[in-house]
């Protein structure tokens, strides 16, 4: 296919094409000239790691955005709600309210209890070497799947808005910007990704609530009249505003949707990439107010990709969403494109070159943030932690050399799944922060019976679980979207774990509480009494 069939294929022009390949490129430029302005020194740790909690609540609240805003929601939760419409709202606003619950829960014991990692949060009343190598494998267990469904993402996004079908340009745009992506972790640390995420977040929410505008303008400002549109476009008529469309409205999908519902609250919480903000506040009050930014802007995003997609749906119809991505994942920029009508003027075009760039921006963001978690928690969980004062510069270097070992694996295996059904890997990631990390963060941060044979049970037990439910769920295979959609192994009649999983999560802490013996658990709850007022009263963080 040549460029120009593509160009007629997806309804974007040549022009516009060209705009959004120009923008890409500058944008590329300028955030990795940031990432080296910005960039920390070569000794200094709290500045690499947390960047000294020098930025205002406001700006950290952008970042703590835009890393909670992934492409996986935006593609993805834009995808379902124009294919799904009610189910695909509720689980918009499902990712808002985990947020909230990490607002309202965990932000501040988190931002007390840690330091740079995931690891030293856990350890700060459980000390111990085991506990942050679990802690890490866990971290990188729980971010690689969400790595791979970005960079696979980026080679789909430029071949649809470029027109291309050619695989090993796709595979090219891949490994491109997968490096690019750890040169921003490696060399720009948690101040050059939060310029990242706060210039993503920006752009994303304000030409997406331009493209929102537009839509609503289309339909005479009337949601009412949007809805309908939506539904009668839909094929599925009223049902497509009411629950069931996407998990049916048997029992066992009822139950399905409350589970897939709660592994997003908890799961979305407890990611490591997200915690990891919480140690960037100056202090508790700095959180508060960095959160309530967050939430702010995270709830007016799915207030705009709720009206894109019941536009994208009452504009171009269901079946023309589900015939460019049987997932929907191209729904939201099919909505923006649609919204403009068959001419687009010079200023409609430069907004659609905006949208893409916020999108293309959320990706490199997205992995870029998710590389720097685990190379901290390698360099400070895993290596600095085997002497007793590493010096500052080498687990710096060290850091860098975690960036480069997480992220070029990350970037072969997202060529090899390019051409699957991505869906499973983002299910994956949640089930594993809702069902090991989740379970592990409550118990540690408010238990005080809480045990070390507990927390290893909770993060080794909570996760094997998860990756032994996984395989046997309707995602991987059995329907025709599923990632190997002509075997049929499924033997677990669910979208996510979390049914089981949360629960056993739990379960697995409680039960190595109890089999630790009386004794350790007096011991450990003496030491969590020794740190309490650190984490839940607010006092200021040793070696800060």
């Amino acid at each position: 296919m040549t460029a120009a069939a593509g160009a007629a294929s997806t309804g974007f022009s040549d022009s516009a094409q060209t705009m959004s390949l120009v923008a890409f490129s500058t944008a590329a430029t300028v955030t990795l000239l940031l990432c080296v302005m910005t960039g920390p020194d070569r000794d200094d740790l709290d500045e690499f790691y947390t960047g000294y909690g020098s930025l205002s609540p406001l700006r950290n609240g952008l970042a703590i955005a835009g890393d909670y805003v992934s492409a996986a929601t935006v593609l993805g939760t834009g995808g379902v709600i124009a294919l799904c419409g009610y189910d695909g709202v509720v689980l918009a606003l499902s990712t808002a309210l985990s947020l909230m619950l990490l607002m309202f829960l965990l932000a501040e014991p988190l931002r007390n209890a840690g330091r740079f990692t995931m690891g030293d949060a856990l350890a700060r009343r459980l000390p111990g070497r085991c506990v942050r190598i679990t802690a890490c494998a866990v971290t990188i267990a729980a971010l690689l799947p969400l790595m791979l469904v970005q960079l696979a993402g980026t080679g789909q996004l430029m071949a649809f808005i470029l027109g291309f079908t050619n695989e090993s340009l796709k595979t090219g745009c891949v490994v491109g910007l997968g490096l690019l992506m750890i040169a921003y972790a490696a060399i720009g640390g948690m101040k050059g990704t939060a310029l990242i995420q706060i210039l993503k977040i920006v752009l994303l929410v304000g030409s997406g609530a331009v493209v929102a505008l537009l839509v609503l303008r289309r339909f005479d400002w009337d949601p009412g009249a949007l809805f309908t549109a939506a539904a009668r476009q839909s094929g599925a008529g009223p049902h497509f505003l009411r629950s069931g469309l996407e998990f049916g409205t048997t029992p066992t999908g009822r139950v399905d949707m409350i589970a897939s519902q709660l592994t997003v609250v908890l799961g979305g919480a407890c990611l490591p990439h997200i915690t990891m903000r919480m140690y960037t506040a100056s202090s508790a009050r700095q959180v508060r107010r960095s959160m309530s930014w967050a939430v702010s802007l995270v709830a007016l995003f799915v207030l705009v990709i709720t009206v894109v997609g019941f536009g994208a749906t009452a504009l171009l119809g269901r079946t023309a969403i589900a015939t460019a991505d049987p997932q929907g994942n191209t729904a939201y920029l099919m909505g923006s494109r649609a919204v403009f009508g068959a001419d687009v003027s010079t200023a409609e075009s430069l907004l659609f070159t905006l949208v893409t760039t916020a999108l293309f921006l959320t990706l490199l963001a997205s992995v870029a943030g998710m590389i720097l978690a685990c190379a901290n928690s390698l360099a400070h969980d895993v290596f600095a932690a085997r002497v007793s004062e590493m010096p500052a510069r080498r687990e710096m270097t060290l850091a860098r050399v975690s960036a480069l070992a997480t992220g070029v694996p990350t970037i072969l295996l997202a060529t090899l799944v390019q051409h699957h059904s991505l869906q499973p890997l983002v299910t994956l990631s949640f089930c594993l922060g809702a069902s090991a990390l989740a379970p592990a963060l409550v118990y540690s941060l408010f238990w005080r019976r809480y045990t070390r044979g507990g927390l290893l049970g909770t993060l080794i037990g909570g996760s094997l679980t998860v990756l032994l439910l996984m395989p046997g769920t309707n995602l991987v295979s059995g329907s025709p979207v599923s990632a190997f959609p002509g075997a049929d192994f499924n033997w677990f009649p669910f979208t996510t774990t979390g049914i089981v999983s949360i629960p056993a999560g739990f379960l697995f802490g409680w039960l190595g509480t109890v089999l630790s013996g009386r004794a350790k658990a007096e011991r450990q709850r003496h030491q969590y009494e020794a740190v309490e007022g650190w984490i839940l009263a607010g006092a200021v963080r040793k070696g800060r």
